[in-house]
C-alpha cells in the first residue's frame, strides 16, 4: 500500500488516493478541509475541543485540522447531558453534528500552511465507558496511536490489500478509531463513513466492494443469522472483533460460514492494543508488549502504545503460558462480598457458560432483606429447548446444581432472568450497575417487537415472545404455554399504539386457537381495524402454520 504516516497526512496533497465512501473523499479534499479547520480554530482562540461526530470522515478531518492548530482534541463518549457537564470546564469548544453546536463548516477559513505534525506535542484524550466505574480520561500522544497503526499493518496489512474497512462501531473509541479511520488512513484503504448497527447494513455495503474487512463487536457478530447471503460474504479478508468477549458458538459460527476464524482484539482506552486471537483460547500480546503480573495475578502492561517507562496496572486477572501466550480469568473489580465470603463473578460466570444450556450470563448483588446474587441468562439452544418442555424451575435449579461444583451455597443466584441477548451499550460493555437494575426489575409483560411494517392501514409486527415472561408462571410449571388471554391483550395494547381505535372494549368474536406459542418463539402478528364495524380483526402465526386470530369488538364511550 502507499504509505502514509500520521505526522505526514497534511503535506502533499494526493488526489488519486480515496479516503472515505458514500459521498466520496479523496486526501486531497480531506487535507484541505482540515487545514481549513485549522484555520478556523485558530482564529477563535481554541485551545481545547470536544469532537463527537458520526461519520468517521468528518472525525478525520477534525482530528487532523485540531492537531495542525495545536488544539487538545477530547474524544467524548456519548452527548448525554451528564458527560457535557462532566467536560464542560475542560473544553473551549464542542465540535459535532447536532443542532446548537458547532459544526465543522462553522469553522472553514482560508487555509493554514501545510507542515508535518509534531507526534509528541499532539493530544488526544480517550473517555472510558464508565462500566466499571466513574468515566476516566485517557491522554494519548500522536506518537503512541502511529506506533499502533504500523503493529496492526505490519500484522494484517498483506491479508487485507486494498479492502475497504467497513464498521459496526463507533469511531469515538479507541479501537474503532485506529481500525476504521486512522489505519485505513495511512494505508490508503477507503473507509465507510458510517456506524453500520446491524448486519443488513454491513452486507448491503460489503457487496458494495470488491474487496472489504469488517470492524465489529461481539454484539453485532452473534447477531448474524441465516438469512444473511454467506456465499457473497465469504470473501471478507478479515474480521476484527473487540469491545467484549465474543460467544465461542458465534466465532465458530462464523467460522463455518465464512472460512476464517474472526480476530478478536483485547485492548483498552487505556492500554491501546495488549492482544489478539484467532480460533484459540490463549491471546498472543502483540509486538513490544511485554506483560507481568503483580501478585494478585492482575496482568501489568507495558508498550510502545503508553507513555515510556509506564506500566499500566489492569483489573485482568490472567494466566501466562510459558511461549508468553496468556489465558484471560476474568475482571478483579468485580469480585464482591456476602457474609464477608469473597466471590468471583467473572469466574462464576464462566462456570455458567459451560453449561450448555447458557450461552451468556452476568451476575450482580441483589440488595434486599439480605444480599444475595442474581444471574442475568442468554440461553443457548439446548437451554431453551429445556426451558419450553421443563420449566422454569427445572432450568434454575439444573443450573444452581451445575454452579454448586464450583461455589459455595452462599453465592447460588438466587434471582434469574432470561434474556434474548445482553443489553450492551454502544462500547460493547454492559456496566455493573445496569446489570443490578435488570435483576431487580420486574419480569417483562410484553414482547419484544423486532419489526412493525404498515401497508394501506394494516399492520404486520414481528414478535419475540420474552422466554421470561411473567405471564409463563403457573401456565403451565413444566411446559410454558403463552395465555390465549394474553394474546388478545397484546393485539388490543398494539392496535392502540398503532391505530386510532375505540376506547371501550365491547367484546370477542370467533377466537381460535390453533398452535401453542413458547417461550423465545417469533411470531408475526397482523391487524386490520374496520372503522365501519367498529372491529380489530388479529391473526397471529409463526413462520411455518397460524397460531391464535379473533375479531376484538370496540365501541366509544358512550354507546
Amino acid at each position: 500500500m502507499n504509505w502514509i504516516t500520521l505526522e505526514q497526512m497534511l503535506l502533499r496533497a494526493e488526489s488519486e488516493r480515496a479516503v472515505a465512501l458514500d459521498p466520496a473523499l479523496d486526501h486531497a479534499q480531506l487535507r484541505d478541509a482540515a487545514l481549513c479547520l485549522a484555520a478556523g480554530l485558530q482564529a477563535r482562540g481554541v485551545r481545547q475541543v470536544a469532537v463527537h461526530l458520526e461519520d468517521a470522515a468528518d472525525l478525520a478531518t477534525a482530528l487532523l485540522g485540531a492537531w495542525r492548530a495545536g488544539v487538545r482534541v477530547l474524544l467524548p463518549a456519548d452527548l448525554q447531558a451528564q458527560t457535557r457537564q462532566r467536560w464542560a470546564l475542560d473544553v473551549d469548544l464542542w465540535l459535532t453534528d447536532q443542532p446548537g453546536d458547532t459544526h465543522p463548516n462553522d469553522l472553514q477559513q482560508a487555509p493554514m500552511e501545510a507542515a508535518e505534525l509534531d507526534l509528541d506535542h499532539c493530544w488526544l484524550s480517550l473517555c472510558t465507558s464508565g462500566s466499571s466505574g466513574e468515566p476516566k480520561r485517557i491522554e494519548k500522544t500522536l506518537r503512541q496511536l502511529s506506533n499502533e497503526v504500523h503493529a496492526l499493518e505490519q500484522l494484517w496489512g498483506a491479508d487485507l490489500g486494498p479492502a475497504c474497512m467497513i464498521g459496526s462501531v463507533a469511531a469515538q473509541h479507541i479501537y474503532g478509531l485506529l481500525f476504521r479511520v486512522l489505519w485505513p488512513l495511512c494505508t490508503g484503504r477507503p473507509f465507510v463513513r458510517r456506524q453500520l448497527a446491524f448486519p443488513e447494513d454491513l452486507q448491503r455495503a460489503s457487496r458494495e466492494q470488491p474487496a472489504f474487512a469488517w470492524v465489529a463487536s461481539p454484539a453485532l457478530l452473534k447477531r448474524m443469522g441465516d438469512n444473511l447471503d454467506w456465499p457473497a460474504l465469504s470473501s471478507v479478508r478479515r474480521v476484527f472483533s473487540s469491545g467484549g468477549a465474543l460467544p465461542p458458538e458465534a466465532a465458530q459460527s462464523l467460522q463455518q460460514r465464512l472460512g476464517q476464524w474472526p480476530t478478536e482484539i483485547f485492548g483498552s482506552s487505556e492500554t491501546g492494543g495488549i492482544a489478539w486471537r484467532q480460533g484459540d483460547g490463549l491471546w498472543q500480546p502483540f509486538a513490544g508488549v511485554e506483560l507481568s503480573q503483580d501478585s494478585d495475578g492482575a496482568l501489568l502492561i507495558a508498550s510502545p502504545y503508553l507513555p515510556a517507562g509506564h506500566v499500566e496496572h489492569t483489573a485482568d486477572a490472567a494466566r501466562i503460558a510459558a511461549d508468553g501466550r496468556f489465558e484471560l480469568l476474568g475482571r478483579l473489580d468485580r469480585i464482591v462480598k456476602l457474609e464477608e465470603k469473597r466471590i468471583s463473578l467473572p469466574m462464576l460466570e464462566q462456570a455458567l457458560m459451560a453449561h450448555d444450556w447458557v450461552s451468556e450470563a452476568r451476575l450482580g448483588v441483589v440488595q434486599e432483606k439480605r444480599a444475595s446474587l442474581g444471574a442475568l441468562v442468554v440461553l443457548s439452544e439446548n437451554g431453551l429447548h429445556a426451558l419450553r418442555n421443563l420449566g422454569r424451575r427445572a432450568v434454575t435449579e439444573g443450573l444452581r446444581r451445575h454452579l454448586s461444583e464450583h461455589c459455595e451455597t452462599l453465592a447460588l443466584p438466587r434471582r434469574w432472568r432470561w434474556l434474548r441477548q445482553l443489553p450492551l451499550n454502544a462500547q460493547g460493555k454492559l456496566p455493573q450497575a445496569e446489570v443490578e437494575a435488570l435483576l431487580i426489575a420486574p419480569r417483562p409483560k410484553a414482547p419484544d417487537v423486532l419489526e412493525q411494517v404498515e401497508t394501506d392501514g394494516e399492520w404486520n409486527l414481528q414478535l419475540v415472545v420474552p422466554a421470561d415472561l411473567a405471564y409463563f408462571s403457573g401456565h403451565f410449571p413444566t411446559a410454558p404455554v403463552l395465555p390465549g388471554v394474553v394474546q388478545v391483550d397484546w393485539a388490543l395494547s398494539l392496535g392502540r399504539q398503532l391505530l386510532d381505535l375505540p376506547p371501550r372494549f365491547v367484546g370477542m368474536e370467533v377466537l381460535k386457537f390453533q398452535q401453542l406459542v413458547r417461550p423465545g418463539d417469533e411470531i408475526q402478528l397482523h391487524l386490520r381495524f374496520d372503522r365501519e364495524r367498529g372491529k380489530l380483526y388479529f391473526a397471529y402465526r409463526n413462520d411455518t402454520a397460524a397460531c391464535s386470530s379473533g375479531r376484538i369488538v370496540l365501541g366509544v364511550a358512550n354507546d
